[in-house]
């Protein structure tokens, strides 16, 4: 899947209205179907067997009318406390992270079983008809709305509790850290990225026709442009960048084609918020975000800023024998576009940098600090990247003897800086 319709992906599961469009859509489907069941005459056989409405005009329009009124109103007011208990949480754990809940699956799918389960009782409502109408009763479509009556009632239940769960600190966490972890998988290789043989040169400046996040780069389909024009692209800017218009995003050299604006700007997906498809430090920002709220004076919680530092170094364990992209891609061994990429020390940076700092008078975090870098250190074996995470180290080192209070936290920092593996 190429990373321009990932990104259209991604931006439609933000989209909290379509799934339950689809089941209301659904809805209006199996109404009528059910009405037209009912015409056929092939619901005559199952009037007998007693699970199929048998009764009458009046009381068909008294249960459709009950389940749509009863749907409609679950469902005003199970979304009303819904956005009560987000924004509580996200005061908590950080407004970026509501978008977590709109994108959770489990959440459109209730409010579109309750405005399906509406839409089908209006649908089947509406050919409900007396006597001197033309008298017609839908049996098997009245009995439809009845089991999807009690589908909403089993929809209610799990939902209370699926919202209840899904504010928990550390569902949260764990929601972010699968998609961090999704992400690394994505986006690191078996094996290293070649070396180009050129170095990127300053060329013709490529300017952003207009402002906003850089979501995603088609950095497959520029490579292969460039190959085809002859020419090198060097990127500025890289997917979770803002790119400001007019601003430089790219330089061209040698002299460009005439349309090549035109190809570099249909490469990038700009859009108003961040993306992750590309973006690797993105779930990281969300993860240290929720660490550096719990770490502030008003909330004080360094339980959770250590269940980050967990999962943080569950990841980079997990990338011990994988590599980050490089800086160049090549065709035909000639580097045809150059790029920003992730690095390993950015990568560290941007987990431990920010918790460090929050977290220098916290002698817990500090500790579970060099435990989660002893631990990463224990499986990398890349030289490079084994300085980077003991660089780390002496900066949690550094940070807790200028903020620890407390004579006898220093000291047990100090051993645990110590016992890390410098010589390995």
């Amino acid at each position: 899947m190429n990373a321009a319709l990932r990104e259209r992906l991604e931006a439609l599961g933000d989209a909290f209205w379509v799934r339950p469009a689809l089941l209301v859509l659904a809805g209006v489907l199996l109404g009528q179907g059910g009405v037209w069941l009912e015409g056929t005459g092939w619901s005559d056989a199952f009037l007998r067997s007693g699970w199929v409405y048998a009764g009458g005009e009046a009381g068909a329009r008294s249960l459709l009318g009950a389940v749509a009124s009863s749907t409609i109103g679950v469902a005003g007011t199970t979304f009303s406390i819904t956005v009560a208990a987000l924004s509580l949480a996200s005061g908590q754990m950080g407004p970026r992270l509501l978008r977590n809940f709109v994108r959770d699956a489990g959440n459109q799918a209730a409010l579109g079983i309750f405005l399906g389960t509406f839409a089908y009782a209006l649908v089947v409502l509406r050919t409900v008809r007396a006597t001197d109408e033309g008298a017609f009763v839908p049996h098997l479509a009245v009995t439809g709305a009845l089991v999807l009556a009690l589908l909403c009632v089993a929809t209610l239940v799990w939902f209370v509790h699926h919202i209840a769960s899904g504010i928990n600190v550390e569902t949260v966490i764990d929601l972010v850290h699968r998609d961090l972890r999704e992400a690394v998988a994505r986006l690191t290789l078996d094996h290293p990225d070649p070396e180009p043989r050129s170095a990127p040169l300053k060329g013709q400046p490529v300017r952003a026709a207009e402002g906003g996040y850089l979501r995603a780069l088609d950095e497959a389909g520029l490579a292969d442009w460039a190959a085809e024009a002859g020419v090198t692209v060097v990127l500025l800017v890289r997917p979770g960048d803002y790119v400001f218009p007019g601003v430089p995003v790219a330089d061209l050299s040698p002299a460009a084609p005439g349309d090549a604006e035109e190809r570099l700007r249909g490469a990038m997906a700009v859009g108003s918020r961040q993306a992750a498809a590309q973006d690797l430090e993105f779930a990281v920002r969300q993860l240290a975000e929720v660490a550096i709220r719990a770490l502030s004076p008003g909330i004080n919680d360094p339980f959770t800023a250590i269940a980050v530092l967990d999962r943080f170094g569950d990841v980079l364990c997990g990338m011990a024998g994988r590599h980050l992209p490089g800086p160049a891609v090549l065709r035909d061994g000639r580097a045809v576009l150059f790029r920003r990429a992730t690095d390993y020390a950015g990568l560290l940076d941007a987990m431990f940098r920010m918790i460090r700092q929050n977290g220098a008078e916290s002698a817990a975090v500090l500790v579970r600090l060099m435990e989660v870098l002893a631990a990463v250190l224990s499986v990398e074996c890349d030289p490079a990247r084994r300085v980077a995470l003991l660089h780390h180290a002496d900066l949690g080192l550094a940070a807790g003897r200028k903020g620890l209070r407390d004579p006898g936290a220093l000291p047990d920092l100090t051993d645990r800086h110590a016992s890390l593996p410098w010589d390995a």
